[in-house]
C-alpha cells in the first residue's frame, strides 16, 4: 500500500512539472481556465474531494470543481429552476427516469469522449436502456440499485423456514406460515409488506418487478402508448400478465378464502413495521440497510435476491441516478486577461464535463488515458487508480459497472444487490411522478373494491399514455 501511493505521488509531481512547462518546448498544456459544477444528492462533498482534487492536477484546463448537495424533496424544482435561468450546475444528477423530460436540457457524450459501444462495454443493461438515446449517451451512474428481499431471520426461525423463498410460489408458502391474524381479523404478525400502496415504501416499484418478471410489454416500441395492460398471445393462449401481476399483488392485501393474507391499508409503515419486528419480509434498496440498522441495531436480518417467476427468466426492477450535463448555461469570461488563455465556449464547457464524467465513472483504462491524452500529458498516475471503485469503497454502494459488480459480489452488505443489478430492469416513464400515482391509485381501486383488476389497469393505462403523449 505504501508503494502504491508512492507511485501516485510520482505519476502526479510528473504531471505536475509537465503541467509547468518542463518538457514541453516551452508551450503551456493549460488552454484555457475552466471552473466546474456539479450538482448531486445523497453524498456529502468529503465523497468527491480526492477525486475531483486529482482530476484538476491531470487536466490543468479545469481551475477547480466544486460540488453542491441538495435535499431530495426540493432539488428536482431547484434544478428545474436553475437550468431555465442558465445559472444551474455543468454536471447533476437524474434519475433512471427522468431523461425523457430531460433530452431538451442535457447534453449527449461527444463520440471522441464516450461512445455507445463504450458505454455498452462498462454498464448493465438497464443502464443502457435508461440512459442511451438514439446511440447517444446521456447520463452515466456511480452507482446502481435494485430491489432485495429484507427477512427477519427470528420470525423465520420461529416459523421453521431454513431459507428465504427463491421463487413465488415459496413466498406465498411462506406468508402462510409467518402471517399471525387474530379472530377477529386484525394481523398481529405480517409475513410481508405487499398488496396495498400508500403505507408500503416503493410499492408501485414492486408492482413494476411483477409485471416485468411476467413478461410484460410496459410501453410499445416507440415509448408513445402504454401497454402494461394489454394481452398477449403465448403459444395459442391470450395472457394478460399485466392484470395478472395486479391480481397477484392485491391478493396479499385480500382477506378471508386461500388469499395469503399478510397486509392492509392499517398497517405501520413498511420500513417501520420491519424495524419494530412485527413484519417478517419486506422488498427495498440497498440504501435502507443502513436505515433499519440505525432504527433498530439489535434486530437480527438479512437480505436475499427477489424471488423469481418459476419458468420465466430472472428479472429485477432497478432504481438508481446518473450524472448529466447542462444545456445553455450561461458563460463568463470576465476576469480572464486578455490573450491568456483562450475563451470558453460552450462547447469547451460541455467537452471538459463529459472528460470528468467519463473519467469519474468508465473504467480507468479508458478513462485516464483519454482524460491525460486531451491535454498532452500521458501516463500521468497510477493505473490502478479508479475514481468509481473509490467512490464505491467510501459510500459502501452497489456498482452499476460490469467489472466492479465482479469486485462485489462476495460483500456481505451489498452482494446481492450488486449481483442482481446484472438483472435489473427498468421502463419508460414519461413523467414519472404522476405515472406512480397513477399505479397506487390503481391499486387502491383494487383493493377499495371500486373497480376489477380488468377495469383499474386499462384505466391506469389510459392515463399513462396521456402522459406519454404530450
Amino acid at each position: 500500500m505504501k508503494e502504491k501511493k508512492i507511485f501516485i505521488g510520482i505519476f502526479i509531481l510528473l504531471a505536475l512539472a509537465l503541467v509547468s512547462g518542463c518538457g514541453c518546448k516551452g508551450k503551456s498544456v493549460k488552454q484555457y481556465d475552466l471552473p466546474l459544477e456539479v450538482w448531486g444528492l445523497f453524498d456529502d462533498s468529503d465523497v468527491f474531494s480526492d477525486i475531483f482534487d486529482t482530476y484538476t492536477k491531470i487536466n490543468p484546463n479545469i481551475s477547480h470543481i466544486t460540488y453542491r448537495k441538495f435535499a431530495s424533496d426540493t432539488y428536482k424544482k431547484d434544478l428545474l429552476e436553475a437550468l431555465a435561468s442558465g445559472q444551474g450546475p455543468d454536471i447533476f444528477l437524474i434519475s433512471h427516469t427522468w431523461l425523457p423530460g430531460f433530452l431538451d436540457k442535457t447534453y449527449p457524450a461527444p463520440d471522441a469522449i464516450l461512445n455507445e459501444q463504450r458505454f455498452r462495454n462498462n454498464f448493465v443493461d438497464a443502464v443502457i436502456s435508461d440512459f442511451l438515446f438514439e446511440g447517444k449517451v446521456f447520463a452515466v451512474p456511480l452507482t446502481v440499485d435494485s430491489l432485495g428481499l429484507y427477512y427477519n431471520k427470528d420470525l423465520f426461525n420461529e416459523a421453521g423456514i431454513t431459507a428465504p423463498p427463491q421463487n413465488w410460489e415459496e413466498f406465498v408458502e411462506d406468508c402462510r406460515k409467518l402471517s399471525k391474524v387474530s379472530s377477529d381479523g386484525r394481523i398481529l404478525q405480517s409475513a410481508a409488506a405487499i398488496g396495498t400502496a400508500d403505507n408500503i415504501n416503493r410499492s408501485t416499484d414492486i408492482l413494476s418487478l411483477l409485471m416485468l418478471q411476467n413478461q410484460t410489454e410496459m410501453a410499445d416500441v416507440n415509448s408513445s402508448q402504454a401497454t402494461f395492460d394489454r394481452s398477449v398471445n403465448r403459444r395459442g393462449v391470450s395472457v394478460s400478465s399485466g392484470e395478472d401481476s395486479l391480481k397477484f399483488y392485491t391478493q396479499f392485501a385480500r382477506s378471508g378464502g386461500d388469499s395469503p393474507y399478510s397486509w392492509n391499508p392499517q398497517m405501520h409503515y413498511s420500513i417501520d413495521a420491519f424495524t419494530e419486528g412485527n413484519l417478517a419480509m419486506m422488498f427495498n434498496y440497498s440504501w435502507h440497510r443502513d436505515t433499519i440498522a440505525a432504527k433498530a441495531s439489535k434486530l437480527s436480518f438479512e437480505v436475499a435476491p427477489v424471488p423469481q417467476l418459476t419458468g420465466n427468466p430472472a428479472v429485477n426492477y432497478a432504481n438508481y441516478w446518473g450524472f448529466a450535463v447542462a444545456k445553455n448555461k450561461k458563460i463568463s469570461n470576465s476576469g480572464i486577461p486578455n490573450s491568456a488563455y483562450k475563451p470558453i465556449t460552450d462547447e469547451i464547457r460541455v467537452a471538459e464535463s463529459w472528460k470528468l464524467l467519463n473519467y469519474l465513472t468508465t473504467r480507468p483504462e479508458q478513462s485516464l488515458s483519454q482524460a491525460a491524452t486531451a491535454v498532452g500529458i500521458k501516463n500521468t498516475i497510477a493505473s490502478d487508480w479508479d475514481p468509481a471503485k473509490i467512490y464505491l469503497q467510501k459510500t459502501s454502494k452497489p456498482s452499476g459497472r460490469k467489472d466492479l459488480i465482479e469486485l462485489q459480489k462476495t460483500d456481505p452488505k451489498i452482494g446481492v444487490f450488486a449481483t442482481q443489478n446484472l438483472i435489473a430492469k427498468s421502463w419508460y416513464q414519461a413523467d414519472p411522478e404522476s405515472t406512480e400515482i397513477i399505479l397506487a391509485e390503481m391499486i387502491d381501486k383494487v383493493n377499495r373494491g371500486q373497480a376489477g383488476t380488468e377495469e383499474a389497469i386499462h384505466a391506469a393505462a389510459a392515463q399513462v399514455s396521456q402522459l406519454m403523449s404530450r
